[in-house]
């Protein structure tokens, strides 16, 4: 059943991202140099609804939490990388999949790119634990259980973020 959940989510997802036009390569390209800010909008709205509605699950006990560790300097490092993929493909790992089952065939070195970091990454792993991976590393910790607060504060201070920048890029115009 899980999979069938996850398999109708992502479709859904898949959709929605269609729909915005998130997966047209010029509003990559806008978000990226700061022109357009269609993609960002969506995020935002994607993240806050998500997490509105994962901790109302979790208040009620339909799903359980099982974070990652926090290791800090491997995290910014995965950013930076990711953030240089998607300077050189134009495209977000999420939206290069979107735009593949688009048709689009330049998406379609993005995801060959992610396949072939992917087993890079798997194999010098090895090399990592004992550097990256043990620098500034927190454990398994979230913001709320890191300030000490419950969770809905934070979410509440997360979507009202959201929604105030959205509402500044819509004043923009942009």
């Amino acid at each position: 059943m899980l999979l069938v959940a996850g398999f109708v989510t992502g479709i859904i997802f898949g959709f929605l991202l269609q729909k915005a036009k998130v997966l047209r390569y010029d509003k990559q390209l806008g978000a990226l140099i700061f022109e357009d800010f269609t993609i960002f909008k969506f995020m935002f709205s994607a993240i806050a609804v998500a997490t509105v509605l994962l901790y109302a699950m979790y208040d009620l006990g339909w799903v359980q939490f099982h974070p990652k560790p926090t290791h800090l300097v491997a995290n910014l490092m995965g950013g930076l990388i990711f953030g240089v993929g998607w300077a050189l493909v134009g495209y977000c790992p999420g939206t290069s999949v979107g735009a593949v089952g688009e048709g689009r065939l330049d998406a379609f070195f993005g995801v060959l790119g992610m396949l072939m970091g992917a087993a890079l990454y798997a194999e010098v792993y090895p090399l990592f634990e004992g550097t990256l991976l043990s620098w500034l590393y927190f454990g398994k910790v979230t913001v709320p259980q890191l300030l000490g607060v419950n969770h809905w504060m934070v979410v509440g201070v997360m979507v009202a973020l959201m929604v105030a920048l959205c509402l500044w890029f819509e004043a923009m115009g942009k």
